[in-house]
């Protein structure tokens, strides 16, 4: 009973307030809006229009757009059919690319099961436009607790001219060795783009993959960092 002697107390600010309003002449009508679970009053200016939400924000939440790189447009177009079969086949998303904007836009559809396959949609096409492999990249749809990291090689140290190309060779090793290395024991993917550097992966992975990326940096020699990530790898197994 207390419960609702309280409930009908809050609406009655909002019943005078409508009167005063109505008798004001050429005033605006003012409601008083109240929370029905909080009893919190609010005063709002239409308030048929104030209750539902404006179509501009509803659309927004749900469209994604990603940039796609000038360097990128052509290995876009060849794997397109690649992208778009996965996103709209399994996601349930709309897909398209805009070819003004240069971008590529990802829409909740009708059949759409959860609205979180949007960002899980737009994740898929960013790491692909990043320098993964399709099939590295569609992990994303197909597991919840993989993400992609970017930094830079400057976020680690100021490098410029001939020491930034060294650390970037140091990075890759000979025939691509080095980063093979790391991806095999972090069971992580990376993507080395000029001084950009991607790591796919869980979040415990992307540490340790980051961890060994910036001790090379900093100029570190790859044996001493091959041994430094087989110890961890090995404790990490251990207790798995």
């Amino acid at each position: 009973m207390e419960a609702e002697n309280i409930r009908a107390d809050a609406f009655e600010p909002a019943k005078r307030a409508t009167k005063r309003g109505a008798s004001g002449g050429g005033q605006q009508d003012v409601e008083m809006q109240v929370d029905e679970a909080t009893g919190i009053e609010g005063q709002v200016l239409g308030s048929a229009r104030a209750s539902a939400p404006p179509k501009a924000k509803r659309a927004r939440s749900e469209l994604r757009k990603v940039s796609v790189p000038p360097h990128r447009y052509a290995s876009l177009k060849t794997h397109w059919m690649q992208i778009f079969t996965p996103v709209v086949e399994h996601m349930k998303l709309q897909i398209r690319f805009n070819m003004k904007a240069r971008q590529v836009e990802l829409r909740v559809g009708p059949e759409t099961p959860d609205i979180a396959n949007l960002q899980r949609g737009a994740d898929f096409v960013r790491a692909f436009l990043c320098g993964f492999e399709v099939d590295d990249a569609l992990a994303l749809l197909r597991l919840e607790d993989l993400f992609v990291e970017s930094f830079e090689i400057k976020d680690v140290k100021t490098l410029r001219g001939d020491h930034q190309s060294r650390a970037i060779g140091r990075l890759a090793g000979k025939g691509g060795r080095t980063k093979f290395t790391i991806e095999n024991v972090t069971k992580t993917r990376i993507v080395l783009a000029d001084s950009k550097i991607h790591i796919l992966g869980s979040y415990q992975n992307i540490q340790l993959a980051r961890r060994a990326v910036c001790n090379l940096i900093l100029g570190s020699p790859p044996s001493k960092v091959y041994s430094n990530l087989r110890s961890v790898a090995s404790r990490l197994s251990e207790r798995m």
